[in-house]
């Protein structure tokens, strides 16, 4: 989530990587499929197909990008959540502050997925990426509020294990026990049976509100690392190859823990989030000791100005027509190539409208706060 405002010694890295994430989702997966699809190259072939995501078990670059989010939102909480409470604030003043950015996003997310038409509620999706960091990041800091590091730690490991035992031992009715087809899992069926309105997949939604649990994991993973930022008791370099470290043992056990709970984005399962959340902290560990160790910043600017308006541009197709913007802007500049070349020059501009548009809005102080 867009936590502008809300750090007051900021990570410089946590801006820029914000911007990383969300910079690929605000056009450059277009970009890198319309490259391949001009220079049919095997590279460029290999790189649109981590554009996308898989049909079921496995892992793409593009299944990093909303777990990274969530993480990040974690990892703010320490200098947020964590500030206030050395300044004085009641937790119960806290906890009606977390409720309440949560419920907001809660409803952007329902918004974005039906916008604002009125129609019958089994028409409407519930689930969403919004909704699913609202939450995931309301119970995180609900627990990150009231527990201790090492209680943080049992529920993150505990909310994992637990989620891994629930399938494994359950199944929807008519199928095996430990049955994690879209059709058998028992965290789809209980969607179906719980969540109203519409799910994405008809038998199963990728934000449903059961694989919400482990997401909450994700959450404190991010809360966890913060909190170690935030430790003045080590330099930023040890705490960079901590982080990197970490991230590596997290990876190693994701791929061992695979082998019986596969790697899977839609059900977000206990080996996702670890497969997720070692790259996120890969991720963290170079950009934190690029930009706040060594002090290399001005190269971030570009994904700064983007990670300072995280949600709006997410939210921006709302009310901005982007297509047509670019093609008012650009139009002429298309017809001066031929296909697939103008794939390419589109995706690019389409990128640089946007990024335009968040450019003005970072020069006038203008940020969305949640």
């Amino acid at each position: 989530m867009n936590t502008t405002g809300m750090v007051k010694q900021r990570l410089e890295s946590l801006d820029a990587l914000r911007g990383f994430d969300m910079f690929w989702i605000m056009g450059a997966d277009n970009l890198v499929m319309a490259i391949a699809a001009a220079s049919g190259g095997s590279f460029w072939q290999e790189a649109a197909v981590q554009m996308e995501h898989p049909a079921w078990n496995g892992f793409h670059f593009y299944d990093l990008i909303f777990p990274l989010f969530l993480f990040i939102a974690g990892v703010a909480t320490p200098y947020s959540v964590g500030k206030a409470l050395e300044d004085g604030t009641s937790k119960q003043a806290l906890l009606f502050r977390i409720i309440k950015r949560s419920l907001v996003l809660v409803l952007l997310g329902f918004i974005v997925n039906n916008h604002l038409s009125l129609k019958p509620i089994a028409e409407y999706r519930f689930g969403s990426v919004l909704g699913r960091i609202g939450l995931a990041y309301m119970f995180a800091n609900i627990i990150y509020l009231y527990c201790k590091e090492r209680t943080q730690l049992i529920w993150f490991w505990s909310l994992l294990i637990g989620y891994w035992l629930l399938l494994k031992f359950t199944s929807a009715p008519g199928f095996p026990t430990g049955d994690l087809t879209m059709e058998g899992n028992f965290a789809s069926y209980l969607d179906r049976q719980l969540m109203p309105g519409k799910l994405y997949l008809g038998i199963h939604d990728p934000e449903g509100f059961t694989s919400t649990i482990p997401a909450i994991s994700t959450g404190l993973l991010g809360i966890m690392t913060g909190s170690f930022l935030k430790n003045p008791a080590y330099t930023g370099q040890k705490k960079a190859l901590v982080m990197a470290g970490a991230g590596i043992a997290a990876l190693i056990l994701a791929r061992l823990w695979n082998l019986d709970f596969p790697i899977n984005k839609n059900l977000w399962t206990s080996s996702f989030v670890l497969y997720a959340g070692g790259f996120s902290l890969l991720l963290l560990a170079a950009f934190y000791y690029v930009i706040d160790v060594l002090g290399y910043k001005k190269w971030a600017f570009f994904f700064k100005v983007i990670g300072m308006n995280s949600i709006l541009i997410y939210i921006s197709g709302i009310f901005i027509d982007w297509n047509y913007a670019n093609n008012a802007f650009f139009k002429w500049l298309f017809q001066l190539f031929t296909e697939p070349t103008t794939g390419v020059v589109y995706a690019i501009c389409y990128l640089l409208v946007k990024f335009a548009f968040l450019y003005f809005l970072y020069k006038k102080k203008i940020f969305l706060r949640v």
